[in-house]
């Protein structure tokens, strides 16, 4: 009905795909928040005792009176809840726990999604959460406290970019699908630009979580009240007459017709059971199906490798010891030509190439890195700037490779079961993140070379995958056999 009546992409989807997308920068700002939330501040000397360098294996080496943190404790948690010296590893435990709960709540908001709570409902119950858990995490009066509602905020989080995703692209076209797709992206690294100029006008860690939670409660009351539910998540729940009240409002606002009698119907011919013309699907109907367990497992399992070169490839880059603000802002700016070269050609040569040739371009940079760092020359001079540049060009392809499995994975799968199982590919992803930080510490050339095997493993993995450029997507798992 979008290609023969209403249009695949015009007035109506290109505003309704821009406010759907905003959300993104939620999940940016509740998602790299940490970075600057969480680092080791400067510390000078106050007393005798004190013997700052290197010798001085930092402040650890200290006796206790004789330093003290530049700015004060309340800079970041660490100075505050003194993370450094035998507790340093809190630092990254609560990092984990964010993870951990975006792994959990990408499966629980993709089921729900899918569900009774519709693709618009989830949006709205995942936003009002990060709200919440976001501004008591600025209230946090001890550390556990403090990774708890970490955890918390991340089970919301986990949810915003899945629910959004599916919201902003259901109601596109497939020959318009694919680059509106990966420009939803622009919205998440320009939510990453914009965290590190937040954080640079608030340099307190509690007024940060604040000033970053509130735009999410923004969001749910200037901008969620004007979007449609998705017209695909109406019809797979019975509701064929708010579907096609939807693409009536489509088609009038994009200037076009859907002519009288004309109507929407499912594609599984009626061959599925269903209950008061509700058809539901779970990621148990995933894994019965040869069809889509195959696709399932596979994603998974690509998901969750590019993650581990992706965040940890970002982790080398923040870590590099400059100016952590800036750092951040060139990192988010660097990912968006790769998707703007993503965009351009994902019509032309298709997802499956796309994939392929991104992850073993980042794998090969990865494994050439490994190969320098391992050659001796660590002092810096030209072997440090050919590793910095394999670092920047692997996150170039796998930037690309991550955004674009979003689009990949919605398509392989029918909209009965597409939330829960793009949630399912998303919580892999999550599981990735988790690791990405210790395979950091591991230092040298183990690093890059964890993440060139992993670059080109998840190459590899592609080649299983079918291709489903200019595909129809499938309304339920019956009409996609």
């Amino acid at each position: 009905m979008l290609e023969r009546h209403a249009g695949e992409f015009g007035s109506w989807q290109l505003r309704h795909f821009v406010l759907t997308s905003f959300a993104w920068l939620i999940e940016a700002f509740h998602t790299m928040v940490m970075i600057f939330a969480d680092r080791q501040p400067d510390w000078a000397c106050v007393g005798p005792g004190c013997r700052p360098g290197p010798a001085s294996g930092g402040v650890c080496g200290l006796e206790p009176g004789s330093w003290e943190w530049v700015g004060g404790p309340g800079g970041s948690t660490v100075s505050e809840f003194g993370l450094v010296c035998g507790d340093k590893y809190k630092v990254g435990l609560a990092q984990s726990a964010f993870f951990a709960g975006c792994m959990v709540g990408a499966g629980v908001f993709g089921h729900l999604s899918d569900s009774f709570l519709g693709r618009k409902g989830s949006l709205t119950t995942v936003c009002i959460l990060c709200a919440i858990f976001g501004c008591l995490t600025a209230l946090s009066p001890t550390y556990w406290t403090y990774a708890l509602l970490r955890f918390l905020t991340g089970l919301s989080a986990g949810g915003v970019g899945l629910c959004a995703f599916v919201l902003a692209t259901e109601p596109i076209g497939p020959s318009k699908r694919g680059p509106a797709g990966m420009s939803t992206f622009y919205f998440f690294s320009g939510g990453i630009a914009l965290l590190s100029a937040i954080a640079y006008a608030f340099n307190t860690w509690r007024t940060l979580y604040l000033v970053t939670s509130l735009p999410a409660l923004a969001y749910v009351l200037s901008v969620l009240p004007f979007l449609s539910e998705s017209p695909r998540w109406y019809l797979v729940r019975g509701r064929t007459k708010d579907a096609m009240h939807v693409m009536h409002s489509i088609a009038a606002r994009n200037g076009k017709r859907v002519p009288d009698g004309v109507s929407l119907i499912l594609d599984n011919d009626n061959k599925q059971e269903s209950e008061n013309g509700i058809v539901s699907g779970s990621l148990v109907d995933v894994m019965r199906s040869p069809v889509t367990r195959g696709r399932l497992i596979l994603t998974v399992l690509i998901s969750f490798v590019a993650s581990i070169v992706y965040y940890g490839l970002s982790l080398n880059v923040v870590n590099l010891g400059t100016n952590v603000y800036l750092n951040v802002a060139l990192n988010a700016v660097a990912e968006m030509p790769a998707f703007v070269l993503t965009a351009a050609l994902l019509n032309r040569l298709g997802r499956k190439p796309m994939a392929i040739g991104t992850m073993l371009f980042s794998g090969g940079f990865c494994l050439l890195g490994s190969l320098l760092s391992s050659s001796g020359d660590q002092g810096g001079g030209l072997g440090e700037v050919m590793r910095m540049g394999c670092g920047v060009l692997g996150i170039f392809g796998m930037a690309a490779t991550y955004n674009l499995l979003f689009i990949y994975v919605a398509e392989l799968f029918p909209t009965t079961v597409r939330s829960a199982a793009l949630g399912c590919a998303t919580q892999a992803g999550h599981l990735g993140a988790i690791f990405a930080p210790m395979v950091v510490v591991l230092g040298g050339g183990t690093p890059f070379a964890v993440f060139g095997v992993s670059g080109i493993a998840g190459g590899l993995l592609v080649l299983y995958l079918p291709e489903t450029l200019n595909q129809r997507l499938y309304d339920t798992i019956e009409g996609m056999k």
